[in-house]
């Protein structure tokens, strides 16, 4: 029995929040590395993931009454009501269930868990006929940029799912957790946090081609090689208005080329989360390949415009999930070519893990962290650098020269966050030294990832049967 199990069992054994008599469904989400890829989810890049050993558990139960009751207790570590309970029936739009986890902060956070039930209610109306209950813990930290949100909403949404009875895993359950991130807490993320969650495994590598999500076969990386990573102590978020306007000024530009090219680009809502699409790149601008994005595109885009220049131009924005902003100033060129020249970065990256794992090769694990490091620095150039992760960047590079480590890379969102960290097998002294260097430098003990862990499909359902 998990350390969660025996939470659960000594919840069932008297406090009155679950119920001896009913079944309780377990399930866990672990939270992700993003080695490469960060922000071109949304751009339609391919993104390669790897889960943490850290994870989110959910419990659910079914209630005789119309109540949906929430209990995390780690919600009051951050000043926030670990106890929350809602009315089944007051979820009755999109609006309703903002109104209901915007009505203070200390329930914000219920967003991420309250949309699980919203979507629910409305794809399967004759299942979920009845309230819930709903215990949470957490092992993967918030704002270090290894998707805490992502792990939150996978146990929760596939937790709910099985007390009712439901299905819901793969592709499907990824997507509507994205659309819960996206609509209900209002976060403008793509499709790699939540699939990586899904889908992942402990000991492999996802490559996911996010168009909108297209997973690839897992890959082991060579025998030769260990991931760390290494948490900057810069809080990081997705919410942030830095990652807000990066991910604003890639369709920005998106939307120039297509006026350059006559291309019309109208609402695709064929899919689960609605987006903008075109008959050439279907939408997705890291569909334009590097040569032609530099002799026909790059410098005709603006490298900064204003959001006010912009507005006034009266165009369609064609993202749902950003506005443009008239007192921003938008990093057009830089944030598009980081579509594009990030999904051939990665592309190459695979192919060189793939590669290696039958054939290990030192000159291709360093061409590997060499990738990281101008991804890293094209971070940057979108406007999601951060001096700490620029620090931990260059302590790592130090031990390049003795193939103790190869590359690194800022994560997920940027502005702060998590540094990903590619070494060999003789490199965790090096690695260490980093940590130790670091440390040092900001009077901190900074909080290391290692290992990793089975995704929430492969973890699957545990039941805990009613008492007899």
């Amino acid at each position: 029995m998990s350390k969660f199990e025996s939470s659960v069992s000594k919840i069932r054994g008297g406090n009155g929040f679950f119920s001896a008599a009913l079944p309780v469904y377990i399930s866990r989400a672990p939270g992700r590395l993003d080695l490469m890829g960060g922000n071109v989810d949304y751009t339609g890049g391919l993104v390669f993931q790897s889960t943490i050993r850290e994870a989110t558990w959910a419990a659910a139960q079914r209630r005789s009454d119309l109540r949906i009751a929430f209990w995390n207790p780690q919600m009051q570590e951050q000043g926030w009501m670990e106890r929350v309970e809602f009315d089944l029936e007051k979820l009755s739009s999109e609006l309703a269930v903002k109104c209901l986890v915007n009505a203070s902060a200390e329930v914000r956070w219920t967003s991420y868990v309250l949309g699980a039930f919203f979507l629910l209610r409305n794809r399967y109306p004759e299942q979920v006929n009845s309230g819930a209950s709903i215990y949470i813990e957490s092992e993967v930290p918030q704002n270090k940029g290894v998707s805490s949100s992502a792990a939150v909403e996978v146990a929760v949404m596939k937790a709910a799912a099985a007390c009712y009875g439901i299905v819901l895993e793969g592709i499907e359950l990824a997507e509507a957790c994205q659309w819960v991130e996206n609509v209900i807490a209002q976060s403008a993320c793509g499709i790699m946090d939540q699939a990586a969650s899904v889908l992942g495994d402990e000991g492999y590598v996802l490559p996911i081609l996010c168009q909108p999500c297209l997973p690839r076969p897992l890959v082991k990386l060579s025998e030769g090689l260990r991931c760390w990573a290494i948490d900057s102590g810069v809080r990081h978020a997705v919410t942030s208005i830095e990652y807000e306007a990066a991910r604003a000024a890639a369709f920005i530009g998106y939307r120039m080329i297509c006026e350059w090219e006559n291309l019309p680009i109208h609402k695709d809502n064929s899919g689960r989360i609605p987006r903008y699409a075109d008959p050439r790149w279907q939408g997705f601008l890291s569909n334009v390949v590097p040569s032609v994005f530099r002799s026909k595109y790059e410098q005709r885009l603006p490298e900064f415009i204003s959001g006010a220049e912009i507005l006034s131009l009266d165009r369609i924005h064609p993202d749902p999930f950003t506005v443009v902003r008239p007192e921003v100033n938008y990093r057009v060129r830089a944030c598009a070519r980081y579509a594009v020249e990030e999904n051939q970065r990665i592309e190459l990256f695979i192919e060189l893990a793939r590669a290696t794992t039958q054939q290990p090769s030192l000159a291709a694990f360093r061409q590997m962290g060499e990738l990281m490091f101008q991804s890293h620095w094209s971070y940057t150039e979108c406007g999601l650098g951060c001096e700490a992760t620029d620090q931990l960047i260059e302590l790592v590079r130090q031990y390049c020269g003795e193939d103790q480590l190869f590359g690194a890379k800022i994560t997920g969102g940027g502005s702060g966050g998590t540094v990903a960290v590619l070494g060999s097998t003789e490199g965790a002294s090096a690695f260490q030294r980093v940590v130790s260097e670091y440390g040092q430098m900001h009077s901190c003990k900074p909080y290391v990832f290692e290992g990793s862990s089975v995704g929430a499909d492969r973890y699957g359902i545990r039941k805990m049967r009613e008492n007899a």
